[in-house]
């Protein structure tokens, strides 16, 4: 009976021992390359990190890294930046390259950019490096290649602007980026063209509108730092002034050549009611007409008049007749 328990215990520490061996087999040459390179990382923590599904080589990598760089990272930190979906590999980069360009950039607020520009185009590591070496960015607005303003006196002035940017870190998260610089420094270019007396002006000095815009603090609430606006060239447009006033002169003529046709209209529609008060009156005068020999009869009837008076009567009316008649010969 003690055999057979002695046997069991004996078993059992050879299958701990071929676990611990196959774990030292699996980790060692992890183990011994962050030894080497006087980055430690214990058994216990590869193995945890195994099983929390975290890849060991690069997390350890990346230490050995950051520690060669002078840069003390724990493999936690590096872990809970995996884990939160963080390229570790460009943000270890990143604090590397923010240390050689001595710009103080922490492990936190590395991570912090990583994740802010995860689904971007951005990077932690464009943003450090855009901190080093100022980006230039052509302002381009709508695909156009220009930026049109109209000067005081209506010509149109069309810049081609550049604007030096440099990245700043400490806003990075959570401001506006490239499209918004662009459409300030493309909005304050309109305005100061357009408050412009002339194009003269505007051609004279191009560094004005360099100057106006820059002063007017259009990296505010930005990722960036405006450092420079270059007019890289300035050209003539369209005559815009002359334009629009052509236009207002044609919508002019049309709007008096409409009223004139309401005056025309309403002339019409006045002589052809007058025309029908004729047509009413002589309706009317006809009617008159009719009833005379109605009282004619009606007073012979009453004697109020007698036969020498209707043929005198006649007379007249043959008379005026005959006369209208010779009148109208003539």
């Amino acid at each position: 009976m003690n055999d057979l328990i002695s046997w069991i215990i004996i078993g059992l520490l050879l299958i701990v021992g071929l676990v611990f061996s196959l774990i030292i087999i699996s980790f060692f040459s992890t183990w011994l390359k962050a030894y080497l390179a006087r980055a430690p990382v214990s058994f216990a923590t590869l193995l945890a990190m195994r099983l929390r599904g975290v890849p060991v080589g690069l997390i350890v990598d990346a230490r050995v890294t950051a520690v060669k760089a002078n840069i003390p990272l724990d493999t936690d930190q590096l872990e809970a930046h995996y884990l939160a979906d963080g390229n570790v590999v460009q943000t270890v980069q990143s604090l590397i390259a923010a240390s050689k360009a001595s710009i103080e950039l922490s492990w936190d607020r590395a991570c912090a950019i990583d994740l802010a520009t995860r689904g971007t185009s951005k990077s932690v590591l464009e943003a450090v490096r855009t901190s080093i070496n100022p980006k230039i960015i052509d302002c381009k607005i709508e695909g156009r290649d220009t930026i049109d303003g109209v000067a005081k006196d209506g010509i149109q002035v069309k810049v081609r602007a550049r604007v030096t940017v440099r990245s700043n870190l400490d806003r990075y998260v959570g401001s506006a980026q490239e499209e918004t610089v662009i459409a300030r420094v493309g909005e304050s270019i309109v305005s100061t063209i357009g408050s412009s007396e002339n194009y003269k002006v505007v051609l004279e000095n191009p560094n004005k509108i360099t100057q106006q815009v820059l002063n007017r603090g259009l990296d505010q609430g930005t990722a960036f730092e405006i450092l420079s606006i270059d007019i890289a060239d300035v050209d003539l447009g369209e005559n815009r002034g002359a334009a629009l006033r052509s236009s207002q002169a044609s919508a002019d003529k049309e709007v008096a050549q409409a009223q004139a046709e309401i005056r025309r209209a309403a002339a019409v529609a006045l002589e052809q009611e007058n025309k029908a008060k004729v047509q009413e009156m002589q309706a009317k005068l006809v009617e008159a007409e009719a009833q005379i020999p109605l009282a004619m009869a009606e007073a012979f009837q009453k004697g109020n008049l007698g036969i020498m008076d209707y043929y005198r009567m006649r007379n007249i009316e043959a008379d005026t007749e005959m006369r209208e008649s010779i009148s109208s010969d003539k």
